[in-house]
């Protein structure tokens, strides 16, 4: 009797031990997918206020920053979102029952970041400087990824691929074009490789994300 308890509490905890782990995985993702905020309200920060300030500040600012996303992915350029007058200001929906108008505008502001980009996902940049400053990480290599390869191979690729998607952007006249990817110097990916500098596959993938970046900051100006 005491073995069957034993191998039913063992069944138990196992059960419960696998069931906890696909939660997670489920938590996880769900992360993952929500990290950009979109309307799922949860995922933004909460800094105060009322929940009725709060969540009518979001989703003016999603609401706002969706049109301003599909109407410049329309046109095929960037933006930085100071240009935007409804981001400078702000204050779409805001009333003065609602609370304080500083807080507003800091959710609103937030929120739109994430409906621009949630129209216009190629937009998106990563780091500190997300909604001050739409140039990507341009010649910072230290926020670049690292897929192994000596420090020299990793270099020469970010800077190859860097230089390429930057000139590319100048010729397609500063206009967002899809299918840049389909340039012949993207594809091979390989401008300044040497065998000595190592593996070719990971050179091209250096070079790609080089040349994706260069490209942003081309189409936004920044030249090299």
């Amino acid at each position: 009797m005491k073995n069957i308890d034993k191998r039913f509490t063992g069944l138990v905890l196992g059960l419960a031990l696998v069931l906890g782990i696909v939660a997670g995985s489920a938590i996880s993702a769900d992360a993952q997918y929500n990290r950009g905020g979109g309307r799922n309200w949860d995922g933004y920060p909460n800094w105060g206020g009322s929940f009725k300030l709060r969540q009518t500040a979001l989703n003016a600012g999603f609401n706002e920053g969706s049109k301003e996303g599909a109407q410049d992915r329309a046109q095929g350029r960037l933006s930085n979102f100071k240009d935007f007058c409804e981001y400078q200001k702000a204050t779409r929906d805001y009333s003065s029952r609602l609370g304080n108008r500083e807080l507003y505008r800091r959710y609103f502001q937030r929120a739109f970041e994430s409906g621009y980009d949630t129209e216009f996902p190629f937009a998106v940049i990563p780091g500190p400087v997300r909604g001050q400053d739409r140039r990507g990480r341009g010649r910072n290599w230290d926020q670049y990824g690292n897929y192994g390869g000596s420090f020299e191979l990793r270099q020469t690729a970010l800077n190859a691929g860097y230089n390429d998607g930057n000139k590319q952007a100048l010729r397609d006249g500063n206009r967002w074009r899809t299918d840049y990817r389909r340039n012949s110097d993207y594809q091979k990916a390989t401008r300044d490789y040497s065998s000595k500098l190592g593996n070719r596959g990971i050179y091209r993938r250096y070079y790609r994300e080089g040349y994706e970046n260069g490209y942003q900051d081309g189409l936004l100006g920044y030249e090299n």
